[in-house]
């Protein structure tokens, strides 16, 4: 499938607010301002998610607006002990209450509500900042307190996509996916630390904005490791959208992206927690998936209904990159997920 490189800088919606320059881009050079929108504000979802992530566990930061019904939460994953727990608070009508930034560049975010708090501080130099402190988390009242720093690779490229739907002019979603982060800092959750150290701990950043369509069933998989001295990290995933200016798959090696085109998640249909393999039409990418553990969340508002489902495990296999060099991996931590959505 041809795929369409944006390669200058661009904007996603034209002078009527509807949106064009439909393709991808190694950097986020992608203009967005939701003002310019012509879809009404109800249909504007807008979302910021960090994926942390070690060997012991996976913290999921995220602040997401769907206009409707927005929430903050916080997930966390033991990955030894198959324990996870979280913490959601919502807002109804949300509406851009969270003024979350039009670039996935600049910006930072500061929700408070009470005596609990999640910041996402975007920093000189590439460096992200997460600071959040609940005080009572779930029925056992325990607290969630810390700090952690997310510092990027040298000359580091991202995955950005730009995308429509078909049948749908004014839907599209606009994205980033960073998965190559390396995260220090620790994080108190109860009685018991997190310690994530460099080297041994990543952070994955996903970004969106869009006119969202009446209907959407996204799957996405992202991890990231070391390998012989190499960092590697991907994102694959497919929805509904038109991927036919460029998908959203894409595999990198000390940050640097290596596009692939298209990858099928062949998944156990009977059981999530059986292996998975993942295939590409150019035959450029064959991985295996070990799932150790599941979660589900739902979301529901009148006619707004949202489930997600999300695996962790670790992902094996080789990749094919743009110079035809074959990398082989094992043991990269991550995970998979399904995200059904219906307005």
């Amino acid at each position: 499938m041809s795929q369409n490189e944006v390669c200058v800088p661009a904007s996603v919606l034209d002078e009527n607010g509807q949106p064009h320059n439909f393709g991808w881009s190694r950097q986020p050079i992608f203009f967005y301002d939701p003002v310019m929108v012509s879809a009404p504000r109800h249909r504007i979802t807008e979302s910021d998610r960090y994926i942390i992530q070690s060997p012991t566990h996976l913290i999921v930061f995220e602040i997401r607006d769907d206009s409707w019904i927005g929430y903050v939460g916080i997930t966390v994953i033991s990955m030894r002990d198959k324990k996870r727990s979280t913490q959601t608070f919502k807002s109804l009508l949300s509406m851009g209450v969270y003024d979350l930034p039009t670039s996935s560049v600049t910006g930072s975010v500061k929700w408070h509500n009470k005596k609990s708090h999640l910041d996402f501080i975007s920093m000189e130099g590439g460096i992200r900042l997460i600071k959040t402190e609940i005080p009572k988390w779930g029925h056992r009242n325990r607290s969630l307190r810390g700090a952690l720093v997310l510092s990027e690779p040298s000359d580091p490229q991202s995955l950005v996509t730009n995308q429509p739907w078909r049948g749908e002019n004014s839907s599209f979603r606009y994205a980033r996916c960073s998965p190559w982060y390396t995260v220090e800092g620790v994080i108190q959750f109860g009685s018991s630390e997190i310690v994530f150290t460099k080297g041994n701990a990543w952070g994955i950043f996903d970004w969106s904005r869009s006119v969202r369509p009446k209907a959407d069933i996204r799957y996405w998989a992202a991890a990231c490791g070391m390998s012989e001295g190499r960092q590697l990290s991907f994102s694959v995933g497919y929805s509904w959208a038109d991927f036919s200016h460029g998908t959203e798959n894409g595999f990198f090696v000390d940050g640097k992206l290596h596009k692939l085109d298209q990858v099928t998640f062949h998944i156990p249909p009977s059981d999530w927690l059986s292996p998975w393999r993942f295939t590409s039409n150019d035959n450029r990418l064959e991985m295996t998936f070990i799932p150790h553990q599941e979660r589900t969340e739902h979301r529901s508002l009148f006619f707004h209904n949202s489930t997600r489902r999300q695996v962790c495990g670790i992902f094996s296999g080789k990749v094919q990159l743009d110079d035809g060099t074959v990398v082989e991996f094992q043991d990269l931590t991550g995970f998979a997920e399904r995200s059904k959505t219906r307005f």
